[in-house]
């Protein structure tokens, strides 16, 4: 049976299913084969030469795959997939999220050097640029002022929507229309493409940590960029020349992840709602982030408020820390996007490297903790955070503590998991 992806399979959870498996039936195979090869034999030197060629132009593939490093058959399959889910006619994928911004980077700006970035980004983009490691200068704007920030010798616009950690959202439109023709990137980790597809708003380039949701298991370090043949072309020569292809292993773990991707976010989705209207009635909470889909401009670009919350305890850094010795339930973890339910510091942790006055201007203050919840019960998610917040708040005599993750929860007032529209977030300071 012939499994290419045809035009009429418009939902998204069948393409899901059925992305990136075309060949399967030729190799007579049910689930994605992984070639672990390092190199391929040929009988034919012209032949070899030819598909040598052809991969060093930047193409897909080719009859040989020649040598590990400038193609993979699994790597491929993952790849088809993930384009399939974007819209996009192609992906290129990579050993990390920052091995792809960085190729992204090399691409786009041979010519042109200069970079304008909108805040927050993920801390080690923001650092990248900031520090000049990749031969690019920057200027730092808000969404409003990027027309004004370009300079002749931009070659990329650079946003992330929502943003990390404070879960801002930018108009993609807007942004693409300031930006006269500049390419724009945008890091769409947090919304996955269940929740967002930035090339249908205009952008050039999207970007994901598939470390994050795609992987969605806390096993697979990758990144990815779905974008046009014209930019895979150029992202796979910077790939083939720097090393940075996906091992066949990690790309097995994600198209497997892919079929199940769509539950995942819209489960977890349904806790974060939730969450974010109990945190922000609680009184040692003095703010909470989360995407309101019903008042934000920008929330017509996306499908619902994603998985991912902030939050702002009263008392600082002092009470911040003192919530993640509490925590028991939940795991102290930087990353993003697993089934288990991680809280980490931005200001201490991913955004360290960025300045403390950069920081702080951008929303990410001392108070602030990142939620990704995962697909836990709502209710034993809540229990753990009122215990700690509760401890964070008056300073709990026993002192700063793990308690056995055995503990039997209070049960707490409210229903599980409260209907809620795709379109809805929770409730924003």
């Amino acid at each position: 049976m012939d499994h290419e992806m045809k035009p009429h399979y418009k939902d998204f959870q069948t393409r899901a299913v059925h992305a990136g498996r075309d060949d399967f039936g030729a190799l007579g195979v049910h689930a994605p084969p992984i070639d672990l090869s390092t190199t391929y034999p040929f009988t034919d030197l012209t032949a070899a030469s030819a598909s040598l060629d052809a991969l060093v132009a930047g193409e897909a593939n080719a009859s040989n795959p020649i040598y590990a490093r400038l193609h993979n058959p699994t790597v491929g399959r993952f790849e088809k997939a993930l384009a399939a889910l974007e819209g996009a006619e192609a992906a290129v994928s990579f050993g990390s999220g920052m091995a792809a911004f960085s190729a992204v980077l090399l691409a786009a700006c041979q010519e042109h050097k200069h970079v304008v970035g909108v805040r927050p980004l993920y801390g080690t983009t923001d650092h990248l640029f900031s520090s000049g490691l990749l031969g690019t200068t920057v200027t730092w704007t808000t969404a409003d002022g990027v027309a004004e920030a370009l300079q002749p010798d931009t070659g990329l616009v650079v946003i992330e929507t929502p943003a990390n950690p404070t879960l801002k959202l930018v108009d993609i439109e807007y942004v693409v229309r300031q930006a006269s023709g500049v390419p724009v990137l945008v890091d769409s980790t947090f919304a996955t493409p269940v929740l967002q597809n930035p090339l249908n708003h205009g952008a050039a380039l999207v970007l994901h940590s598939a470390t994050k949701f795609l992987g969605g298991h806390g096993d697979v370090i990758a990144g990815v960029v779905a974008t046009s043949e014209v930019w895979a072309k150029r992202l796979r020569q910077v790939r083939l020349v720097t090393g940075g292809l996906l091992h066949p292993l990690a790309a097995y773990l994600l198209h497997r992840g892919l079929p199940t991707l769509s539950l995942r976010v819209h489960r977890a989705q349904e806790s974060a709602g939730e969450l974010a209207e109990r945190l922000a009635g609680h009184p040692a909470v003095s703010a909470v982030h989360y995407p309101d889909l019903r008042s934000d401009p920008a929330g017509r670009q996306m499908r619902g408020a994603g998985s991912v919350l902030a939050f702002e305890v009263r008392g600082g850094l002092p009470a911040a820390q003192r919530l993640l010795q509490r925590v028991t339930l939940m795991t102290p973890a930087v990353s993003l996007g697993s089934t288990d339910t991680l809280i980490q510091h931005p200001a201490g942790l991913t955004h360290r490297v960025v300045s403390q006055a950069d920081r702080e201007s951008s929303g990410v203050s001392d108070s602030l903790l990142r939620l990704s919840v995962g697909l836990e019960g709502v209710d034993d998610l809540w229990a753990d955070l009122t215990q700690a917040l509760e401890a964070s708040h008056t300073q709990d005599p026993v002192g700063p503590r793990r308690r056995s993750r055995e503990n039997n929860y209070p049960k707490v007032p409210g229903s599980a998991g409260s209907a809620r529209g795709p379109g809805l977030g929770g409730r924003r300071e």
